[in-house]
This record gives structure tokens, sequence and C-alpha cells, in this order.
């Protein structure tokens, strides 16, 4: 690759990382071409070069974000969190006020469903994925049973994160995210064996 498409390569990552951080600190309406391309240190109209409209950027970006743990290991084969500790992580005070490295759909829940449906196709498929992904490590249950406590876990995960980012009470919001830790680990959903994948979501 010449020097000049390895540069290009690198802008455009530059470009989708930089949209998907403002995406979920900020919302999908904050994904202004002028502000992202600032930020990278390139000009707008080298934008078009990359993308042939916001859209197409707001898209990628969703495509390529997902929850990622704070601390990542060298390695990039990344060891299982168990399902418990894959809870405490996302419902910690760390995960909740860094809504830029954190999850999407936890970040972009309500924008999502007032978007066009290209984005909710794409939000569909992160959805699914993380309620097979969860489902697929809960312990001694039907597929129809674990199904079912997939969607429940996950709705309590994304929603005690939604609701402890709302709340202007930070006492009251560390009491949403504990309250949901505990009493996700003590309705059955998890064990010592179940794990979940460290960037799963």
């Amino acid at each position: 690759m010449g020097h000049s498409q390895s540069e290009k390569k690198s802008n455009h990552e530059r470009i989708v990382r930089t949209a998907a951080k403002r995406l979920r600190e900020k919302g999908l309406e904050a994904v202004a071409i002028a502000d992202v391309m600032k930020e990278v240190g390139l000009t707008v109209g080298g934008f078009y070069k990359h993308f042939d409209s916001r859209d197409d950027l707001v898209v990628e970006a969703l495509r390529a974000a997902s929850w990622q743990r704070s601390a990542q290991p060298a390695d990039a084969s990344e060891p299982s969190l168990s399902l418990a500790a894959f809870i405490d992580e996302y419902l910690s005070e760390k995960h909740r006020d860094r809504p830029g490295s954190g999850c999407l759909i936890g970040a972009l829940a309500g924008d999502v469903a007032r978007s066009n449906k290209r984005i909710r196709a794409l939000a569909t498929e992160k959805v699914r994925s993380a309620l097979e992904l969860i489902a697929g490590v809960l312990p001694g249950t039907t597929k129809e049973s674990a199904r079912k406590k997939a969607a429940l876990t996950l709705s309590a995960l994304v929603g005690a994160l939604a609701l402890s980012r709302a709340v202007s009470d930070e006492s009251f919001s560390d009491e949403i995210l504990q309250s949901v830790r505990e009493l996700l680990k003590s309705v059955g959903t998890t064990d010592e064996s179940s794990s979940v994948g460290a960037k799963s979501l």
C-alpha cells in the first residue's frame, strides 16, 4: 500500500473513531461533519474523499462502535469475563461516567428509536447480537427460557445505565446502578462458569 493510501486509511479510521465517540457522548444529532473533521485535524472538503454523506459516516461509526473495556490487555485475544463480572463492569460508575467509550446501545437507544430505517436496522442487528450472546452464556436454561432471561438482562442493563446518566443526583444514580447490579445477580441469571466476551456490546 502506497503512502497516500496508507494515510487515507489511517485518516478514515480516525474519522470513524471520532464520530463513534461523539455519537455515544452527545447523541446522533451531534455528529456534525465540520466538528468531526476539526477534531481530527482535517478539512471539511476532505470528508468527501471518505464518505458520500453524513449518514454514511453515522452508519459506519455505529457499526464500528462497541463497548470497550477500560483496561485492554496487550494481547489481542482478550479473556472472557464471568457474566456476574460483566454485569458489575457494565453497571459501574466508570462506565456511566465515560459514555464516549461505553456501550452504544446504552448511550443511543432513545435516539435510535427516533431515527431512520437504515440506522434502526443496524441497531436491530446490534441488539439481536447482544441478546444471543447473553442467552448463550446463561446457565441451566432451555433456549426459549435463556432468550427471555437475556431480554430481561439486557433491558435491565441498558435501562439502568440510561437512568443513572439521566438523574442529576449522584447518590441516587449510584443507587440505581447498585440496585440493578444486585438484583440481576440474585435472580438466577448468573453463575461462576458463565462468561461473556469483553467486547460484547
